[in-house]
């Protein structure tokens, strides 16, 4: 398991989105997280399948770009921001298992070519009898 080095994060307060009358006008408590996978430190293998993610997070340059406003406090946000963070990197630690082609087995197969006739002879049994 890859634990991320603060030093390779980027981030910045924002100004958080929403309802929260003068205080979202006022102060900056969202984080803006951004994370660069290629120049990271982490393994190569966790680099490729965090690439090959098909998530709108992850940036055609290969940067995951987080905002986290739940919290009033940017502290939270920050752990909030941290944690959604480790959690995408966590979903790829795992290699994907690799398929081992089968075959299908006898009774399978004899199995599906019953149900095939049957299917064909209910059909047969709808069509109009010739005289």
């Amino acid at each position: 398991m890859y634990l991320v080095d603060p030093s390779e994060v980027e981030l910045s307060a924002i100004r958080a989105q929403g309802p929260g009358g003068q205080n979202v006008n006022k102060v900056s408590c969202a984080i803006h997280l951004r994370f660069d996978v290629a120049s990271s430190s982490m393994p190569d293998a966790y680099k490729e399948r965090l690439l090959a993610l098909r998530d709108q997070r992850i940036t055609k340059d290969g940067v995951i770009v987080l905002k986290a406003q739940q919290s009033r406090s940017r502290e939270r946000n920050k752990e909030e921001a941290l944690r959604r963070l480790q959690d995408i990197i966590d979903s790829v630690a795992v290699p994907p298992s690799v398929r081992k082609a089968t075959k299908p087995t006898r009774g399978s197969q004899r199995r599906r070519l019953d149900s095939k006739v049957t299917h064909s002879q209910l059909k047969q049994s709808r069509a109009k009898v010739s005289s």
